[in-house]
């Protein structure tokens, strides 16, 4: 849920990176943070737990233009990967306009890559959401490694895409795919938004 401030005329939007353990979640948040200019972003914060971290921080993004004169801020975050950080990952999910499923490419991966998506939709139906209405963008990452330890996007896309949703193929360590990604979710969250406040 959008929070909005009146005083700042700013539309805070929510953004959750999901998905299994290293998969690329943090590497994406790092990639962007580095390379948003230091005016138009918070600081980065980590929350460490002794085996994964959920990272957070927002940032201004200018050319994405406003919704009935607010501006837009987006706040990004990831969720810890290991399953057993459920509660966490729940905690995190709270309020998300949009979600950014980053699914390990490797083929020995994919049935993580399962069980991380029907985590995510057991968690926001638990919060009386359905994964249908969100808005979802997702991205094939490690596409960079060798052919024959890696799915085609084609294949990720037959395995875990039910809902048609945008896809990108990435490699997130050299930023190949990772603004393609945020650009489309942050579309998409806009989109949403505008639909639905007032004329």
């Amino acid at each position: 849920m959008s929070l909005v401030n009146f005083t700042t005329r700013e539309i805070t939007c929510k953004i959750v990176y999901y998905g299994p353990g290293r998969s690329g979640k943090t590497t994406n948040l790092q990639y962007i943070y580095g390379r948003v200019p230091d005016d138009r972003r918070g600081r980065m914060v980590s929350l460490a737990t002794r085996t994964d971290r959920t990272l957070f921080f927002d940032f201004l993004p200018l050319e994405l233009g406003s919704i009935s004169g607010f501006t837009t801020r987006f706040q990004l975050y990831t969720v810890p990967g290991q399953v057993y950080y459920n509660a966490t990952r729940k905690l995190v999910l709270q309020g998300a306009d949009g979600v950014v499923f980053v699914a390990d490419s490797q083929a020995r991966q994919l049935d993580e890559n399962i069980e991380s998506l029907q985590n995510l939709q057991a968690n926001l139906l638990e919060q009386g959401v359905d994964v249908r209405e969100v808005p979802l963008v997702f991205q094939w990452n490690k596409q960079d490694l060798p052919r024959d330890l890696v799915l085609a996007p084609n294949e990720l896309d037959e395995a875990l895409n039910f809902r048609s949703a945008p896809t990108f193929p990435a490699d997130a360590l050299r930023g190949s795919g990772v603004f393609e990604t945020l650009k489309a979710v942050s579309e998409l969250v806009l989109g949403k938004l505008s639909q639905e406040a007032p004329a």
